[in-house]
């Protein structure tokens, strides 16, 4: 499902037009980042949480030069579903579509 499918799909079960819809869901998606650029994490009961995780210093290697690099510390976002959410896929989900189970 695309962004796209989702406007589309919350439009029609919830009967807003899909314009209100996007301008919601950008809203939504700007805030997160918002709060995630600010060191925040966002907590959505039933859902997940969007988190920022620490990955340490490493060293990595420069394929075209064969040669050590040193990549510093530095944090990313993550995305961490609610336990509700988790049974509730394994509970309805029994295998992936075809054009995914590849992946």
């Amino acid at each position: 499902m695309r962004k796209a499918d989702l406007v589309a799909t919350i439009s029609e079960k919830t009967g807003v037009p899909k314009v209100d819809v996007l301008v919601t869901l950008e809203m939504f998606f700007k805030e997160v980042k918002g709060a995630l650029s600010e060191g925040e994490n966002v907590y959505i009961r039933g859902f997940g949480s969007f988190v920022i995780k620490k990955r340490a210093k490493k060293i990595g290697r420069h394929i075209k030069k064969n040669e050590a690099i040193e990549i510093p510390e530095h944090f990313i976002p993550s995305f961490k579903p609610a336990k509700v959410f988790v049974e509730q896929v394994k509970e309805n989900v029994t295998q992936l579509p075809e054009s995914e189970s590849a992946v």
